[in-house]
C-alpha cells in the first residue's frame, strides 16, 4: 500500500545539538522502496481515503488538530518572513516549570509548539500533514486487506511513526502507524495483537501507548538506549508493562555494533513472547535502519539478516500487518526491505 502523498512531508533539516544538519527523513525513501518492491514483483496497492475520527482511537483529539493546523498558524503568525521556514519547537512546558500548576495553552504559536513535540529534530512544513494523514491511511488499507482475509499486507508509510505518543511527536515520528495498526485489528475483532518492533531505535510511542493494556503486547529490539542512543530515556528491559498491561511489554536492548549473530535471537525471543502472548494477529514495526550500512544505524545487521527475520515472524503464522519505520541509506533501502519482506513471504 502506497500513497504519493506520502512524498509531501519535507522537513529540510533537523535542528540536533542546537545545529541545522540536513534530513535523512526524504521523500526519496518512498520513491526507492516502492520502484524496487515493483522489481520484486510485489503488487502495489493505491491507499483508500479514510476520515480523521479514528485516529483518536490512538492519539488525542488535540495532537491530530495541531498537525493538521500548525502549518498554516506558522504561516499566519509570518515566521517564515522571520526565517524560520519549518516549525520547530523552542520552549518544552516541563513538569519542573509548572511545578503543579495546571498547564495552560501557550498563546503564541512558536510557545504551543513544545507543548507537542519532544525534541527539536521532528519539522513540520507545508506538505507534512498532507504525508503524516496519507501514512495512515496506507495503514489502514492494509489493515482492510488484512481483515478481508489477506495473511500479510505492507504498508509504505513515511514520515514513519514509531516515536509518536499519544499526545506528542519526535524522533522524525508524528503520527504512530504501528499502534495504529494494532488498534485497528482490535476493532475489527481480533482479540489479542502484538507489535514486534525491529527498527535500530526503541519503539517508545508504541510502549507509551499500548503500555497499561493487557490486549496489545508490544516487543521492541533495539540498541541500548543506556548506551547514548535515541531516544535515552526509555527503552529498557525493565519496562514491562504498568497495572492491567504488566507483562505485555518486552524489551531487548543490543550494545552499539551489534550483528546478526545478537540480533537474530532476540527477535526470535519476541516472535517466542508474541506465542506465549496468544495473539491472533501480527504488526510489525520495519525499521531497515539497523543495517550495517545506514549512515544512522548503530547495529550491523546484513540483508540476509532481515531475510531471516522475517522468516521468524512469518513462522508465527498469523495475519500480519507490515508499517515502515526507519532506513536512510537510498542505495540500499529498497533491497533491505524487499528481503524482510521476501522472508516473510517464504516463511
Amino acid at each position: 500500500m502506497v500513497d504519493p502523498l506520502c512524498a509531501e512531508h519535507d522537513p529540510q533539516a533537523e535542528i540536533w545539538l542546537g545545529m541545522r544538519t540536513p534530513a535523512s527523513e526524504v521523500a526519496d525513501r518512498v520513491t526507492v522502496i516502492e520502484s524496487t518492491l515493483r522489481e520484486f514483483g510485489h503488487e502495489v496497492v493505491p491507499a483508500r481515503e479514510f476520515d480523521d475520527i479514528w485516529l483518536s482511537r490512538v492519539h488525542s483529539a488535540e495532537l491530530v488538530e495541531h498537525l493538521a493546523t500548525v502549518w498554516d498558524r506558522w504561516v499566519q503568525g509570518r515566521y517564515p518572513d522571520l526565517g524560520a521556514q519549518r516549525v520547530v519547537p523552542y520552549l518544552f512546558p516541563s513538569a519542573e516549570l509548572l511545578h503543579g500548576l495546571p498547564a495552560r495553552r501557550a498563546t503564541a504559536v512558536h510557545a504551543q509548539v513544545g507543548t507537542f513535540c519532544y525534541d527539536t529534530m521532528t519539522l513540520v512544513g507545508p506538505g507534512s500533514w498532507r504525508a503524516i494523514r496519507a501514512a495512515t491511511h496506507a495503514t489502514r488499507t492494509a489493515v482492510d486487506l488484512v481483515v478481508a482475509g489477506a495473511p500479510c499486507a505492507y504498508a509504505l508509510t513515511r514520515p514513519p511513526g514509531h516515536h509518536a505518543t499519544r499526545s506528542a511527536y519526535g524522533g522524525s515520528c508524528y503520527l504512530n502507524n504501528a499502534a495504529i495498526a494494532a488498534q485497528a485489528l482490535r476493532d475489527a475483532d481480533f482479540a489479542k495483537v502484538a507489535v514486534v518492533d525491529i527498527d535500530a531505535h526503541h519503539g517508545n510511542g508504541t510502549q507509551a501507548i499500548f503500555y497499561e493494556r493487557p490486549d496489545v503486547f508490544t516487543a521492541s529490539v533495539h540498541v541500548d538506549p543506556g548506551a547514548g542512543w535515541f531516544p535515552h530515556h526509555v527503552g529498557f528491559v525493565s519496562e514491562a508493562g504498568r497495572d492491567a498491561g504488566h507483562g505485555a511489554n518486552l524489551n531487548q536492548p543490543l550494545a552499539p555494533g551489534s550483528g546478526d549473530g545478537a540480533w537474530l535471537p532476540s527477535v526470535e525471543r519476541a516472535a517466542a513472547a508474541v506465542t506465549v502472548f496468544g495473539a491472533t494477529a501480527l504488526v510489525i514495526a520495519l525499521g531497515v535502519d539497523a543495517a550495517v550500512d545506514d549512515p544512522e544505524s548503530p547495529l550491523q545487521v546484513t540483508v540476509e539478516g532481515y531475510r531471516r527475520a522475517g522468516n521468524v515472524l512469518a513462522a508465527l503464522g498469523l495475519p500480519t500487518v507490515v508499517v515502515q519505520e526507519g532506513g536512510y541509506h537510498l542505495p540500499t533501502l529498497g533491497r533491505l526491505v524487499g528481503s524482510a519482506l521476501e522472508g516473510l513471504g517464504s516463511g
